[in-house]
C-alpha cells in the first residue's frame, strides 16, 4: 500500500508540473507570436561611425492607448561628447524622452536625428548597438560574473572582460570571490549587493563601448558609500561620450554641460547648474528640497 501511494503521489505531482509547463509554453508562444510594433523601415541602413550629435526636432509623443501627450514640441540639440542631465518631477517624461533615442518607442510627431540623419533610417540592431544603457534596476542572469559582463558584447575575450571590469571598478571585489570571474551570481544576482550589481552593469557598457550613453537614475537605489564608488565609475564611463543622465539626486549632476528641467509644459528650464540656481525657478526649488533631504539624512 505504501509503495502504491508513493507512486500515485508521484503521478499527481508530475501531472501538476506538466500542467504548469503547458501553461508556461502557451504564454510564451502568445508573447512570441505578438505582432512587433517597431521594426526596421524598408531600406534601413546600418548605423556606423557614430560621432554622437543628437537632435530632437519638434518631437511629440503619447502612448498608443492615451491621446494625451507625454512630450510636446521638444526641441534639443546635443553636441558630440556633451553630458545632458534631465531633472524634473515624476511623470514629466524624463525616461520616456531617453527611451525614444534607441526606438523603444517611436515618436508621435517630429523626428530624432543622430549625426544629422533620422534614426528611423537605420536598422534597430545597429542603432541599439551604438547606445549603452545603465538603469536603476540591474538585471543579472543566473550564471557567472564573467558571463554577465560578457553579455555586453558576446564575442569579447576574457582579457577584454577583465579590462572592462577594471574600468568599472569591479575587478577588486570580483577577484576577492573564491572563484573570481567564474563565481555564480544566482538568479537576478541575488548573491551580490546593489553596488556590486551596478558595477557589473557598468562593466557591460564599458565592454560594449558605445558612443551614446543613457544613465537612468543609476545610483538612486544605493547607499551613500556605494553611490560614491559607482558615481566615480559612471564619470569615467561618460568621458568622451554623448551622455543623457536622468537624475534623482541632483547633487550628482552639478558638472553636467547642460541641465534640462522637464515638466508637463515640456523643457521649462535649460542651462548649467549655476545658471539655473541663479534663476530661482523650478530647478532651484528641486535642488533646495534635495539638499534639505540630504542634510536631514546625514543628521
Amino acid at each position: 500500500v505504501t509503495t502504491l501511494l508513493t507512486t500515485i503521489r508521484r503521478i499527481v505531482e508530475f501531472t501538476e508540473q506538466f500542467q504548469r509547463g503547458m501553461t508556461g509554453i502557451e504564454r510564451f508562444l502568445e508573447l512570441m507570436d505578438a505582432p512587433v510594433d517597431i521594426d526596421d523601415d524598408s531600406g534601413a541602413e546600418e548605423l556606423t561611425g557614430v560621432v554622437g550629435e543628437i537632435e530632437f526636432d519638434h518631437v511629440d509623443f503619447h502612448y498608443g492607448d492615451d491621446d494625451k501627450n507625454v512630450l510636446s514640441g521638444i526641441q534639443l540639440h546635443v553636441k558630440p561628447g556633451d553630458n545632458i542631465a534631465l531633472v524634473g518631477p515624476s511623470g514629466s517624461g524624463k525616461t520616456t524622452l531617453c527611451n525614444l533615442i534607441p526606438r523603444f518607442y517611436d515618436v508621435t510627431a517630429g523626428r530624432i536625428l543622430i549625426d544629422g540623419r533620422d534614426i528611423r533610417d537605420f536598422t534597430l540592431h545597429s542603432l541599439r548597438s551604438n547606445i549603452g544603457v545603465v538603469q536603476q534596476e540591474v538585471y543579472l542572469f543566473s550564471g557567472s560574473v564573467f558571463e554577465n559582463i560578457q553579455y555586453g558584447r558576446p564575442d569579447a575575450s576574457r582579457e577584454e572582460v577583465i579590462k572592462a571590469a577594471k574600468l568599472a571598478g569591479a575587478h577588486e571585489f570580483i577577484t576577492a570571490f573564491p572563484d573570481g570571474y567564474d563565481t555564480y551570481v544566482g538568479e537576478r544576482g541575488v548573491k551580490l549587493s546593489g553596488g556590486q550589481k551596478q558595477r557589473i552593469s557598468i562593466a557591460r557598457v564599458f565592454l560594449k563601448n558605445p558612443p551614446i550613453l543613457i544613465l537612468d537614475e543609476a545610483t538612486s537605489a544605493l547607499d551613500n558609500e556605494s553611490e560614491r564608488i559607482v558615481q566615480q565609475s559612471l564619470e569615467k564611463l561618460a568621458h568622451g561620450r554623448t551622455t543623457f543622465t536622468i537624475a534623482h539626486r541632483l547633487t550628482t549632476i552639478r558638472n553636467a554641460a547642460t541641465i534640462l528641467v522637464l515638466t508637463e509644459k515640456g523643457i521649462e528650464e535649460q542651462g548649467t547648474h549655476e545658471e539655473l540656481l541663479a534663476k530661482g525657478g523650478v530647478y532651484s526649488h528641486l535642488y533646495n528640497l534635495s539638499d534639505l533631504g540630504n542634510n536631514s539624512a546625514s543628521r
